[in-house]
């Protein structure tokens, strides 16, 4: 009976993550209003695991999608959201990076390394970055994660933060410029590290996406 509950809590969750994304045209109206409403003082890119020693392709999207956000003019300053989660490298540190080496300017880019969950990566992130001073905060994922997080931001976070999924069409467009560069990943390692996956259930790992698994007080001014 367990793993039969197991198996229609799965099967549910997936079937609502195939219908939970974006359409292209979502994502390109989402970019014109973010262009039009003026630069964002930050845009936060939430983490993904690192793996045998390289970006995968949906770090790398992330990535790009970030530069050609600052690159257009439609962000000032980048904030890499990620802890060492499911691999001992922390997710921010390692996007960073690769920003660097890309080409965004090390002054750009900020990261933000406490966050294990996607709900935590919006949360924490605009957490820290009204904590250095930023106002016109926006999350800027891939169309996927960016709908998965719309109503939480909504309403756990803030209304006013923007959201920008990444266009495919743009992201296609852009790759054949894009470059693999090598970088100093071990400068990102966690010392004595324990996977979530050994330290929270499947079910409570779920909550976390969904719900989040928040310190309130985390980038308080009043701690």
């Amino acid at each position: 009976m367990r793993k039969l509950i197991l198996f229609i809590l799965t099967a549910t969750v997936v079937l609502g993550a195939l219908s939970c994304s974006f359409s292209a045209k979502a994502t390109r109206q989402l970019l014109q209003k973010a262009e039009n409403s003026g630069p964002a003082d930050v845009i936060i890119v939430p983490g993904v695991p690192f793996e045998n020693g390289k970006w995968d392709r949906i770090m790398k999207g992330r990535v790009y999608w970030s530069k050609y956000l600052f690159d257009r003019g439609v962000a000032k300053n980048i904030m890499y959201s990620g802890s060492a989660v499911y691999t001992a490298y922390y997710e921010a540190e390692i996007m960073a990076m690769y920003a660097k080496a890309i080409g965004i300017p090390a002054k750009n880019i900020y990261t933000e390394t406490k966050a294990e969950h996607s709900t935590e990566n919006a949360y924490y992130g605009y957490k820290k970055a009204k904590q250095l001073g930023f106002e016109h905060i926006a999350l800027a994922s891939d169309p996927f994660q960016t709908k998965l997080l719309q109503r939480y931001v909504r309403k756990k976070i803030s209304k006013d933060m923007a959201l920008i999924p990444m266009v495919i069409d743009t992201m296609k467009a852009i790759e054949p410029t894009m470059i693999d560069p090598d970088i100093n990943y071990q400068a990102a390692f966690k010392p004595n590290f324990i996977s979530i996956k050994e330290r929270e259930s499947w079910w409570k790992r779920l909550k976390g996406t969904i719900r989040g698994n928040i310190d309130t007080m985390a980038y308080s001014t009043s701690r």
